[in-house]
């Protein structure tokens, strides 16, 4: 393990001596500096792990050299350690308030010192593991979703190419029976048609491209989504809408909303799984919640009283193919609801609703700042 790198920097020769002897001591890589500005220069070649710096300097003070290296994101995760003649309790606030990790007041306890570093080098060290668990945690999870995608593609396009060979063979046998043919050619298209739809779906998950926008009726927007949902799977079932305000205006994109709410929709429908049509009850209630940092927000909730959230998926809800169900060409709707409405500055979560069944909530933003 290579010897941890500090600078100290001190207009006084003694002190910057007595430092660098003692921290030497302790194996420790030590350069020195007698300015604020000969300070910056060395950094700026070579980055210690730490600095040891005095607060009252000549020309340059350690304070204004401190805001310099805050400033700079290259060197405004290095650790300071001031060191002050300041005994006043705002002398050591400023000190602080500038960036600093801790100070030493003078005259200087080299041994104090010592402890004091040697405990920021800990923390040092101890964020860099971090940075690094969380660079390899990234890898592994991208690892885990292609893989999850590649596994999901291959498993639903055999399974549907399988059905496609499947079909094309009972029309050779039965092509002099035309009900026959008509009928197992209806079965091939939607087969087709399945295929065809997983594609669209992967080509959505790698466009990250902000779409065009165009300003709706919130009401609108979810009517014209509850069509889409109805149409695209066949479902008559009416929808209970409970509207927060039938007036507010929303800047999005009608394609991309109508998809997600209706894969939502199609979400909540099929957790009834063996129920019959008209017991599998969906409501969508809306809200508009201001948050002060983040403006303010159109929350449409998609809410079921079906067999809720399978505990096997919860943390994976959201991974591609991940689903309870056991039909072909399944497993991406909620992906691709998450994706597309991250891409109009929204998201897309699923919780437990209270008394049994889920709530997709789906976030869209109403003011354009947060659509940036």
């Amino acid at each position: 393990m290579a010897a941890p790198k500090i600078l100290v920097v001190d207009d006084q020769p003694i002190n910057v001596q007595l430092l660098k002897r003692k921290l030497e001591r302790e194996n420790m890589t030590v350069a020195t500096a007698y300015s604020g500005r000969e300070a910056l220069e060395h950094i700026a070649a070579d980055k210690p792990d730490l600095i040891l710096l005095d607060v009252m300097m000549p020309e340059m003070d350690g304070i204004e050299v401190c805001q310099q290296l805050q400033a700079n994101d290259e060197t405004k995760t290095i650790p300071i350690i001031f060191i002050t003649a300041r005994t006043s309790k705002e002398g050591k606030i400023e000190g602080l308030g500038v960036g600093a990790v801790d100070y030493i007041t003078k005259p200087i306890d080299l041994d104090e010192t010592l402890a004091r570093v040697q405990t920021q080098l800990r923390f040092v060290t101890i964020n860099r593991e971090l940075v690094d668990l969380q660079r390899r945690l990234g890898e592994s999870r991208r690892a885990a979703t292609i893989g999850a995608v590649t596994q999901g593609i291959a498993h639903n396009l055999n399974n549907l190419l399988g059905v496609v060979i499947g079909y094309v063979d009972l029309i050779k046998a039965y092509h002099e029976k035309p009900e026959l043919v008509k009928k197992n050619a209806q079965q091939l298209e939607n087969a087709v048609n399945r295929i065809v739809s997983i594609i669209k779906q992967l080509t959505g998950l790698v466009v990250k491209n902000r779409p065009p926008l165009v300003r709706a009726k919130l009401v609108a927007m979810i009517e014209s989504g509850i069509r889409r949902y109805q149409l695209e799977y066949k479902i008559d079932q009416p929808i209970t809408i409970e509207h927060a305000d039938a007036e507010i205006m929303v800047d999005t994109n009608m394609e991309v909303f109508e998809d997600a709410l209706s894969k939502l929709l199609i979400n909540a429908w099929e957790s009834y799984q063996d129920e019959p049509d008209d017991k599998r009850a969906i409501t969508i209630r809306t809200e508009i919640v201001d948050k002060e940092e983040e403006g303010k927000f159109a929350y449409i909730h998609v809410e079921d009283r079906g067999h809720g959230i399978d505990p096997e998926i919860r943390d994976h809800a959201f991974e591609p193919f991940t689903s309870t169900k056991h039909t072909v060409g399944v497993g991406m709707g909620l992906t691709i609801a998450r994706h597309s409405l991250r891409n109009l500055g929204g998201e897309v979560s699923l919780n437990d609703r209270p008394g049994g069944g889920a709530i997709a909530t789906l976030r869209h933003p109403l003011d354009r700042k947060n659509m940036m």
